[in-house]
């Protein structure tokens, strides 16, 4: 018999110790294993994580092999792990109806539970008894159930339990938005049970989409039908929110050493090598000690301060926890660990080392890892006032298994038994690798034969729809209702993936589909529920946005494809060209570089080859797919040549989409020519048919919310017009000057009313048949919707003909017109929603924004703080407009606007935690009232008037901080509807405020001068309709402006050049909540010397810096509640400046600085003494007007910060006078 090598009596030593610390607490029975001898639940990251050791060892023993025995050895182990795995999977089979509810709620209450019975797999306490939603638990299990699928182990058995894996993913999918309790099953740091977005857990939810996408379950032996899809545009959300939080943890904990495990092993999520330092630098300084690492700043758990009879801590508590928190080697595991990965020997020597003196040594030799390491009780005094000094000892579990098995591991590894890539067989160690550049296709389509020799004459070739069979064209939304049948098993009771919007990532693959190859257009082209579509300016900018996000976050293999149609909508209006900015744009993408991408333009068929291809095979009918499964399978005598499926014995939905995409293969493709048939009645028979397979193929396009069903199904059929309801509408084809004759209503008749002096509706809706401009009938339209409500019968053409009805054909003119102001009028009139409303708002909360609607002050002003239903945010959007349609259409087209700028530039939302969208849409009327030089009621016309993408680039450059200016274009334009107003940066404008004070303003403001002598009159001569229905009596039934909006007028005084600027920044920062960085950790400071600063009497008190530490999320978010009680933004950020100026005292060596500091005592002390020298100056009443709802001379609003009359000046002289008793004698400390 051959003797033991000396590597195998090592491994025989690992497996001695793996038995004694993990196998041996083993259920035999389940599989599972318990948190401790006394506590016999187990925890299901617990369980992944002590099993690890186990795998990693069955590894060791097959590689390394003396004998036949190992072999067996190393088949026992894996099998101990396969039983762990199917046992927690057992345990989440028993809560399916839990996983199919969350996908739709994400609800604490329908989460599927941290910890199950070893026993038995049954759950052990209720749901609202433990911090149950723990998203990285669940992750962790996916995690290495692909990793462990990978290395060859066969985990899942049948095909119900590959559905239960696909629908677990959708149950994790949107993680990057879902608020949960976290690795440390509490929450917030306070520990009462308020959930929070957690990194750790967006961090591991990524990590196990992107190893379990396209991995089959069944290992080399299984078919198409057992792998599982994860879609790339959820990855990359939980991507960038993860980039946006670290190295923060949460909303309440800056640094959270449970990060380790998604910055590297096991889940290794994020991409920027700068980021993953950066963290692991926070972590290391901030929470490591002697025996390991903190958990979290603050952290309570079993420190001689907690009071062990109660779950929670008071908010002032944590502070008793300072430097007294629980040091847990486990994190010193995850160093050892992250060593070898980044093969850093230095650092894993360092390690072994440190961890090795505080391993406890059992009598036979093995050494356990301890839970944690506690302060003695009488010596908590000492370690808080000298801080890692005491001796600790050790408490709670002892091994820690979780812990316990990652120094397993890590000593396997850092011996040679195993290589990195053994236990990382999918490969995600290399995440931080960088990717080459991403060049993206981009194939235009033209819809019609007319529109390709359109663009022909523009020297573009193009191919149309009908041009690229076998190929298939079809909108995202199709892809959506596919995507929805994934995971479908109604023995399981599943539903499959929610309906919900695919983006970029996921329209810009091929997609193969029952054999047949597909490709869809973006989604950006499909939004036919809301006007932003109508503006091809916004398409062209929404397609330059998308294709920046693809070059920078594309990371499938082959290149992205996009497909780009181009529709009847995007030529101008008398269908002769191109609307110019499209046309520019393809010329650009020609070029080869567009946003900032490299682009390769060509045929659909000649990407085939290097783009990026999914085969979808759960659609097949005959795979083993869902669909053949569940009695759902077509019978060989249902299909009939074409292969066309007559019935499918499945659920109505399932029935609209497969018989579509049947109609769809089997009548879109070209026949063979068939022996003509004889006489006309043939050929009628024939047109006949196929009428009627192209109605019924539209019938199912719509149940499937496909709109625009010609620009996908290639037939004349449904080319005709919409019926008209015979509104009298202007002729586009008639010269505009004629189209606007006096209206035929005499001035002093007004509106038509009967006998008793009441309007008489029935005779206003008659009038609408003369009406000739379209701004009047939407007037009357108004007046009968506010009276009459929505469906109330004008019978103008007989029966049927409701307001809405009316309304909706204006829409449509008006939108064919781009009459910007009626339509989006209109839209709120009809309550059209912005489709992607929810996803906006989800978008903007996952990068820890707040958000407000509405005006301030509170209660009209409402906070978001979680994401909430399509519906209700709706209603509360209405509620906080007061109503008013304008505010609330407004309100939603800037929330997506926001979200499309948070996605593509997070940069420009830094320090601003809490949005204001009803502030920014008064600034944005501000902006043009002061550049315009009119008056709040014009100002607010011209902001509805704006076209979505002039909206867009207008709050662009509000949150650049560029300087721009706004312009009202001399040129009349073609439709003559709205008066054009172009906005244009000025200069090159820096982005601090010191560089905006710079010599380059000069040449802007000469610019703006230059610009401002333009603008005074041409635009009187182009006044259009919409502003010629003054005659209808005084206004009352004028559709409502914005009179909400507190427009300030402009400043009296000396036209200066440079006049406004300073007070305009001071709006926009005061507005968009913006503060200089570090901002938020200085108010702690000052904080911790007095006892409150007031705010307009509201107090902002020292307790807080007791509950929070200052690089918290939470503490920020406090401070900016308590300044946005001020509703004036100008007056907010004089408020900001003076408290900055206060901040500079935490620096100065004195105990405290008072009790309550009244910070608005301190501005106007500034604002008397500058009010004294500008009178001793001479300066004249007039130019120093005071703010009457502040009482601050509007001067001191638009001084510059510094210079001898500057705005800091006389705050810090305030400061010192305010604060002098405090200041140490005899020095002057303020200079």
């Amino acid at each position: 018999m051959r003797s033991r090598s000396n590597s195998g009596v090592k491994l025989d030593n690992y497996a001695r110790m793996v038995h004694q610390t993990i196998l041996r607490h083993q259920d035999p029975v389940t599989g599972l294993l318990p948190g401790s001898p006394d506590q016999p639940h187990a925890w299901v990251r617990d369980n992944v994580y002590s099993i690890l050791s186990v795998w990693a060892l069955s590894l060791a023993y097959r590689k390394n092999a003396d004998r036949d025995e190992d072999k067996a050895k190393a088949y026992e182990l894996e099998q101990s792990v396969v039983k762990l795995m199917r046992g927690i999977l057992q345990c989440i089979m028993r809560q399916l109806d839990k996983v199919e509810k969350f996908k739709y709620s994400r609800s604490t209450s329908d989460s599927l539970h941290a910890k199950y019975s070893t026993m038995t797999c049954a759950t052990v306490v209720g749901d609202d008894q433990w911090g149950h939603l723990q998203v990285d638990a669940t992750s962790l299990f996916l995690l290495f159930l692909a990793q462990m699928t990978a290395s060859g182990l066969h985990i899942i058995y049948t095909q119900d339990e590959v559905d239960v894996v696909q629908n677990l993913m959708f149950y994790i999918e949107a993680a990057y938005k879902v608020a949960d309790y976290g690795m440390w099953e509490r929450g917030d740091k306070t520990n009462q049970g308020i959930t929070e977005i957690n990194a750790s857990s967006i961090g591991m939810a990524k990590a196990a989409l992107e190893a379990l996408d396209d991995l089959n379950l069944f290992g080399a032996k299984g078919g198409p039908g057992s792998v599982v899809h994860a879609l790339a545009d959820d990855i990359q959300h939980c991507q960038s929110i993860l980039t946006s939080m670290l190295p923060r943890a949460s909303i309440s904990k800056e640094v959270d050493a449970g990060v380790l495990a998604i910055i590297s092993y096991p889940a290794f999520a994020v991409e920027d090598m700068g980021i993953v330092n950066m963290t692991k630098e926070e972590i290391i300084s901030k929470l490591q000690g002697r025996y390991g690492c903190c958990r979290f700043l603050r952290d309570g758990h079993k420190t001689p301060k907690e009071d062990p009879n109660r779950l929670y801590y008071e908010s002032a508590e944590l502070k008793l926890f300072e430097n007294i928190e629980c040091e847990w080697p486990l994190f010193w595991t995850y160093l050892i660990l992250d060593g070898i990965f980044i093969n850093s020997p230095e650092q894993v020597q360092e390690y072994q080392e440190a961890l090795e003196g505080i391993l406890i040594k059992q009598k036979d030799g093995i050494r356990l890892v301890p839970e944690l390491y506690s302060v003695p009780p009488e010596k908590v005094e000492e370690e808080c006032v000298n801080p890692h000094s005491v001796e600790r000892i050790p408490m709670g579990k002892c091994p820690l298994k979780w812990g316990q098995s990652l120094y397993i591991l890590g000593n396997l590894l850092s011996e040679g038994f195993l290589a990195p890539g053994e236990i990382d067989p999918l490969n995600r160690r290399f995440s931080t690798i960088l990717k080459p550049d991403v060049v993206v296709q981009v194939s235009v389509l033209a819809e019609s034969e007319e529109i390709k020799e359109l663009l022909l004459k523009n020297s573009i070739d193009v191919e149309t729809v009908a041009d690229i069979h076998p190929i298939h064209v079809q909108p995202s939304r199709v892809l959506s209702h596919i995507y929805a049948r994934l995971g479908r098993n109604p023995r399981l009771g599943l539903t499959g993936r929610p309906y919900r919007r695919i983006g970029v990532l996921g329209t810009s693959k091929f997609y193969i589909i029952r054999n047949t190859m597909f490709t869809f257009t973006p989604e950006f082209i499909d939004h036919q529920q809301f006007y932003l579509a109508l503006d091809n300016k916004m398409i062209v900018e929404m397609l330059r946005t998308e294709i920046a996000y693809l070059s920078s976050r594309w990371r499938m293999t082959g290149r992205p494809t996009v497909t780009f149609p181009i529709s009847q909508s995007m030529l101008t209006e008398d269908h002769s060209d191109l609307d110019p900015a499209v046309l520019a744009t393809l010329k650009k993408l020609q070029d080869g570089y567009y946003g900032g991408a490299r682009i390769q333009t060509g045929k659909l068929s000649e990407f085939l080859t290097t783009s990026c291809c999914a085969h979808l095979s759960f659609l097949d009918g005959k795979g083993s797919g869902s669909m053949s499964r569940h009695e759902e399978a077509y019978d060989d005598d249902e299909l009939d040549g074409d292969g066309y499926v007559h019935e499918l014995r499945c659920d109505d939905e399932a029935d609209d989409l497969a018989q579509y995409l049947d109609h769809l293969l089997a009548h879109a493709a070209p026949k063979k020519a068939k022996q003509p048939a004889a006489g006309g009645l043939g050929r009628f028979k024939a047109v006949a048919t196929k009428t009627k397979e192209m109605v019924t193929l539209k019938n199912k396009a719509q149940n499937l919310d496909v709109h625009d069903v010609n620009m996908y199904l290639s037939n004349k059929l449904f080319r005709s017009r919409q019926p008209s309801l015979n509104l009298n509408l202007p002729d586009k084809s008639v010269p505009e000057e004629t189209q606007v004759p006096e209206l035929s209503v005499p001035t002093d008749s007004g509106i038509p009313r009967d006998a008793s002096g009441a309007i008489d509706h029935s005779a206003l809706a008659l009038l609408l048949k003369d009406m000739q401009s379209l701004q009047d009938q939407a007037d009357i339209l108004h007046i009968l919707f506010k009276d009459k409500g929505m469906d109330w019968d004008t019978r103008l053409h007989g029966k049927g003909t409701t307001v809405r009805s009316l309304l909706t054909v204006l829409y449509e003119k008006a939108g064919e017109l781009k009459h910007w102001s009626l339509i989006r009028m209109i839209s709120g009139m009809l309550k059209k929603k912005v489709e992607e409303l929810d996803s906006a708002c989800s978008d903007l909360l996952a990068h820890q924004k707040h958000l407000t609607v509405g005006l301030p002050p509170e209660p009209r002003e409402k906070t978001i703080t979680a994401p909430i239903p399509p519906d209700q945010l709706s209603a509360l959007i209405d509620e906080a407009s007061d109503n008013n349609i304008s505010v609330a259409i407004l309100t939603q087209e800037i929330m997506v606007y926001l979200a499309m700028s948070i996605r593509t530039q997070p940069s420009l939302f830094s320090e601003m935690f809490r949005l204001r969208i009803g502030l920014i849409i008064q600034v944005m009327a501000t902006e043009l009232a002061q550049s315009l030089n009119c008056s709040g009621e014009e100002a607010t016309e011209s902001l509805m008037s704006l076209s979505p993408s002039e909206l867009k680039n207008l709050l662009h450059h509000i949150l650049s901080g560029k300087e721009f200016g706004v312009q009202r274009s001399v040129r009349e334009l073609d439709d003559g509807v709205s008066p054009a107003i172009s906005i244009h940066q000025i200069g090159y404008a820096g982005t601090t405020k010191s560089e905006r004070a710079g010599i380059s303003k000069l040449k802007s403001d000469m610019k703006m001068a230059e610009h401002r002598l333009s603008l005074t009159d041409p635009f009187k001569s182009i006044r259009s309709q919409s502003l010629e229905i003054e005659n209808i009596e005084s206004g009352r039934y004028r559709l409502p402006s914005i009179e909400s909006l507190d427009i300030p007028e402009s400043i009296p005084g000396v036209k200066d050049t440079r006049h406004g600027q300073w007070l305009r920044r001071r709006r926009l920062d005061g507005a968009l909540n913006r503060v200089p960085v570090g901002f938020y950790q200085k108010v702690w400071k000052i904080l911790q010397k007095c006892h409150g600063l007031s705010i307009e009497g509201f107090v902002l008190p020292s307790s807080t810096t007791r509950e929070m530490t200052p690089g918290e999320i939470k503490f920020s978010v406090h401070v900016e509640t308590v300044l946005n009680r001020v509703p004036q933004p100008e007056y907010r950020q004089l408020l900001v400046e003076a408290i900055l100026v206060l901040t500079m005292l935490a620096d100065v060596d004195i105990p405290n600085i008072g009790s309550i500091i009244h910070v608005e005592k301190i501005v106007h002390q500034a604002n008397d003494m500058f009010y004294k020298d500008q009178r001793d100056l001479g300066a004249e009443e007039h130019i120093l007007e005071k703010d009457p709802a502040t009482g601050v001379c509007k001067l001191l609003y638009d001084s510059a910060p510094s210079g001898r009359f500057g705005s800091m000046t006389y705050l810090t002289k305030a400061v010192a006078v305010y604060v002098q008793d405090f200041l140490p004698s005899g020095s002057c400390a303020v200079q």
